[in-house]
């Protein structure tokens, strides 16, 4: 189907559009992430790391990254004829936060990738989202040289509400990713539900 058309003989449908962050530490795959699902060029802020930042960006882990995401990464993609997901990842260094404010406006949810060998550097995302009561998904990157745990695992490392799903998830392939933005969705639209609930009911 072309984007935008429905089937002969039906009128054209109107999808729903919905924005996702993709958020996370450093070098943990938020731009691979994006651009293995988006279904156009992904839009990419990347600069290359230079002697001058080396003073306040921490590579420790990543030593064989070049570069950095200094603004944001957008893509898109539709998973139904009426559901499209518009993607913003976030730039992972500390001194690019003030922008996840901007980013955040109008979120419907959020992933938060995470890497096992690193794990402490996504706390300040999910301290981030649940601090605004933003719904989101942890996804564990499942890097090839890295250990594996079990999600309930990585839950009890993190801290986490038993209500925040824990998804691995291969940031590089598209069906794995595609599987963690579903995870999003379902779980923001219950968020959602029970709030609504709790509204009713006072």
């Amino acid at each position: 189907m072309i984007f935008g058309r429905s089937e002969r003989g039906k009128p054209p449908v109107e999808p729903v559009t919905l924005k996702i962050l993709v958020a996370g530490g450093f070098g943990v795959g938020k731009t691979t992430l994006v651009g293995a699902v988006s279904e156009i060029r992904p839009l990419r802020t990347e600069e290359v790391l230079t002697e001058a930042g080396r003073p306040v960006d921490d590579i420790s882990g990543v030593e064989g990254k070049h570069t950095t995401t200094v603004a944001m990464d957008f893509g898109r993609i539709t998973l139904r004829e009426d559901l499209v997901l518009y993607l913003f990842g976030t730039p992972g260094q500390d001194r690019f936060w003030f922008l996840w404010d901007e980013l955040a406006t109008g979120a419907l949810g959020a992933v938060v990738l995470a890497d096992t060998r690193r794990l402490e550097d996504c706390f300040a995302a999910v301290d981030y989202f649940e601090r605004r009561s933003i719904p989101f998904v942890v996804g564990v990157n499942c890097f090839d040289e890295a250990a594996r745990y079990p999600a309930d695992a990585v839950r009890q490392a993190l801290d986490l509400d038993p209500g925040v799903p824990v998804v691995l998830c291969d940031a590089r392939d598209r069906e794995s990713v595609k599987e963690v933005l579903i995870s999003v969705v379902q779980h923001a639209m219950a968020h959602a539900a029970a709030a609504r609930e709790a509204a009713v009911a006072t």
